[in-house]
């Protein structure tokens, strides 16, 4: 059994783990975020009013640019591995600027779908660069590390947002171009940040010296070893594919919300943003808070259950808010959103501690390329299933929220220390082998 973590003093967890870098990245993340929430509100009016496109042909470009993306992440985690962390971040965000920055030099549609397309594939390999940074400069502190960080995006996508709001209200054709250009300008600042990062240490890239090198009269057991591959690890396949179901509060949050209470309740059309505002604030409260409960393997395992119950209760409040008058609407679907939120809170310290524990040191990019697989993923398929449980009616809320219970028991089941995985992981990626294995 594993050690329960001494408790950290308050002061303590204001410090933001790793130091110099840790916090330069840290503003990278922020920095990122703003420009993503200026531009992120203003794409899909940016397609129709400069660029001319239907809604059918924006929906064509970002489903195309979603399959895309799908690639990103293992690509990411696997030229991590070979080469510096900080450096193939700063080429993917250079490319997400790049990409960005040629939607306006034209408004042909084939070129458009292309570079949307291309920028999804450097967007998507970011995200699972930036958490291998951070699983590296934190160490045993990333979970805190990676609360803090959510809680800081979400105040820079809050501030992006914002900032859109307001130049939308102009509503003209240079409004939008200056969104999607402070966003270009966003990831060379980004770009310049990171280049100023120092590389974490990786296992993985351990250089032989000449003395060391193969073939010079050292013994068996001295030869390198071959590194691990996911691919092969069946018990991290699987884990990942169960991340793929239990990152569906996002889509039920972004598409379920507001379709359900448009179509389904009597509460005010107006509560279906402010169901994303209370999502906000609640991640900005909680996240720092609360990571202290996922701070080892064991922790995040057991906060599976607690995950499990929360989506429960989403589900059966959004179904219970199709059953009265405003009220009782408006009060169920602030219930529900409480839930899910916490659920999504909890969940991401579990996956985050989970996705890392469960690597082993000398391939932790490539693993945790795969596991990004699993968010790429929920975003193509959540909005189907969010959408077939709207039109499917109250009752389809409950049985969903019960088959993430059961994801959530299928995992805890799956990560069990004594559950044999087909390629031996260490319990922290961060920890250096035993002598003699």
């Amino acid at each position: 059994m594993e050690p329960r973590p001494r408790r950290v003093p308050f002061t303590d967890r204001l410090r933001v783990p790793g130091g110099r870098d840790g916090r330069r990245m840290l503003v990278v993340a922020i920095v990122d975020k703003v420009g993503t929430g200026l531009w992120s509100g203003a794409a899909t009016l940016y397609f129709i009013y400069v660029a001319h496109l239907s809604v059918a042909q924006i929906g064509v470009l970002m489903g195309l640019s979603g399959i895309l993306g799908v690639a990103g992440p293992p690509l990411a985690g696997r030229l991590a591995d070979r080469f510096p962390v900080t450096r193939v971040l700063v080429v993917a965000q250079l490319a997400r600027g790049a990409a960005l920055l040629a939607l306006l030099t034209t408004n042909d549609y084939a070129l458009l779908v292309l570079f949307s397309a291309l920028g999804a594939l450097p967007d998507r390999a970011s995200s699972v660069l930036t958490k291998l940074f951070a699983a590296r400069v934190a160490g045993p502190d990333r979970i805190r590390y990676q609360a803090i960080q959510r809680t800081a995006v979400n105040i820079g996508w809050a501030v992006g947002a914002a900032g859109a709001a307001a130049a939308l209200t102009v509503g003209t054709t240079a409004s939008y171009r200056a969104l999607l250009l402070a966003n270009v300008v966003s990831y060379a600042v980004i770009g310049a940040l990171t280049l100023r990062c120092a590389e974490p240490p990786s296992p993985s890239r351990v250089v032989a010296s000449p003395a060391t090198a193969p073939g010079d009269g050292l013994p068996p057991t001295a030869s390198p070893r071959v590194p691990a591959t996911p691919w092969r690890d069946r018990r991290y396949l699987a884990f990942t594919g169960s991340e793929i179901w239990l990152f569906l509060d996002d889509s039920i949050l972004q598409v379920g919300f507001p379709l359900w209470i448009v179509h389904a309740t009597d509460a005010p059309v107006g509560l279906a943003p402010l169901v994303l505002v209370l999502n906000s604030v609640l991640v900005i409260a909680l996240q720092v808070p609360l990571s202290r409960f996922g701070e080892t393997r064991a922790d995040a395992r057991r906060l599976l259950v607690p995950i499990g119950a929360a989506f429960l209760t989403g589900g059966v409040a959004l179904a219970a808010s199709a059953g009265g008058g405003p009220w009782l609407a408006t009060a169920a679907v602030l219930l529900a959103a409480v839930a899910f939120t916490l659920a999504e809170i909890l969940h991401s310290l579990s996956s985050w501690e989970l996705s890392v524990a469960l690597a082993p040191g000398e391939a932790q990019g490539a693993y945790l390329g795969v596991h990004g697989l699993a968010q790429s993923a929920q975003r193509s398929l959540g909005p189907v299933v969010v959408g077939a449980a709207v039109s499917a009616g109250p009752f389809a809320w409950p049985v969903l929220g019960a088959s993430l219970v059961l994801a959530c028991l299928a995992q805890h089941r799956l990560v069990r220390p004594d559950a044999a995985p087909a390629v031996t992981a260490p319990e922290s990626a961060m920890a250096p082998e035993a002598p003699g294995t």
